[in-house]
């Protein structure tokens, strides 16, 4: 089979590798439909952290189960599911308070092999996600969406819960990439009045009003914080603030915009930490990290999808198929979209 490997810093290749087998508990292997190139993909492929060469990539993607292990039995032959980038068990204290993301039973090695056409995904049984149907059913547009849940929707309303949004809120969203657009969406879902978004490129600012927000900044700096506060009531700061950058600069920024007593919601992954100064005298909370995407998946943002809803697949701006690859993380790395999608097989 076709799959995605690590190769050095700037450079991904497609090789013929073994197709996964079955060879524990709980294992399902899966026909990849679908798979994405994400932002955090881009610390290795970049340099910016350390990558193992020959590596299996990918974390993101949906597909068909084709065979599972005997004790598996929520999920069948056939199944069209989410497969996320998360491993929850479904038992552990993390899991059971809707934190799989840190499930305390996650194997070591597990996230990765996601840009293939098969794959091996555990534990079957509590981390998939069961789409209705098949993927004939869908349309190009909906399987993009369903993609999202892998990873990016599921992160950007990660980012809205743990920023406590309420109905009536004023939230700002720091970051215009795909998991600060999916947030704009989250906060809408959450029942945010006021979503001002922080972004300096027209077309993710025109996608961010689509989903939901219903201001933009485009200004930096001093003036970017101004012109935010401006926007809250009596100029005290949003509500709840949504970092989905990861950058010390943005949490810092996202205290100044804050009001007291607001909380930020964190999912950027931090290179560094920053000053926790600033947020104590103004009594802000800072929380987040890792995503769950079963819980949410089941819970709110699959029906909503199928409903039509929310349509977060539009965060996908160009797809490529495995033997591009490269092409693929190169448009991502360039900004020249959004997100790239990797459609791997048909319907």
């Amino acid at each position: 089979m076709k799959a995605a490997v690590f190769i050095e810093p700037g450079k991904v290749e497609i090789k013929e590798v073994p197709k996964p087998q079955i060879d524990g508990d709980n294992q399902a292997i899966i026909r990849i439909v679908r798979a994405s190139v994400c932002g955090s993909d881009l610390w290795w492929y970049r340099g910016i952290s350390e990558r193992q060469t020959d590596t299996f990539i990918g974390h993101e993607a949906i597909g068909v189960v084709e065979e599972t292990s005997a004790d598996v039995d929520n999920i069948q032959v056939g199944d069209f599911v989410v497969v996320p980038f998360t491993h929850g068990c479904g038992h552990c204290v993390a899991c059971l308070n809707g934190f799989e993301g840190d499930c305390l039973n996650q194997k070591p090695g597990n996230n990765g092999g996601y840009q293939a056409e098969y794959m091996k995904y555990e534990p079957a049984n509590s981390g998939l996600v069961k789409i209705p149907g098949k993927p004939e059913d869908y349309t190009d547009a909906q399987l993009a969406s369903f993609q999202t849940l892998s990873d990016v929707m599921a992160t950007g309303y990660h980012a809205a819960q743990n920023a406590e949004v309420k109905p009536g809120s004023t939230v700002a969203v720091i970051g215009d990439g795909a998991v600060g657009l999916c947030g704009v969406i989250g906060a809408k879902l959450l029942g945010a009045s006021k979503i001002i978004l922080l972004s300096h490129h027209e077309d993710r600012a025109e996608l961010g009003k689509a989903f939901g927000a219903t201001d933009i900044v485009d200004t930096r700096g001093d003036k970017a914080i101004q012109d935010v506060l401006k926007l809250t009531k009596e100029n005290a700061g949003a509500d709840a603030i949504l970092e989905c950058v990861g950058a010390t600069s943005a949490i810092e920024q996202a205290g100044q915009i804050a009001r007291p007593g607001a909380v930020i919601g964190r999912v950027g992954v931090p290179q560094s930490e920053p000053k926790s100064n600033q947020l104590f005298w103004k009594n802000v909370g800072l929380r987040g990290g890792i995503a769950s995407v079963t819980k949410p998946d089941k819970e709110v943002l699959l029906q909503a999808v199928l409903d039509g809803e929310i349509n977060p697949g539009q965060v996908f701006t160009k797809s490529f198929d495995l033997d591009h690859i490269e092409d693929a993380y190169e448009a991502m790395s360039n900004r020249q979209v959004i997100k790239a999608l990797l459609v791997v097989s048909d319907k």
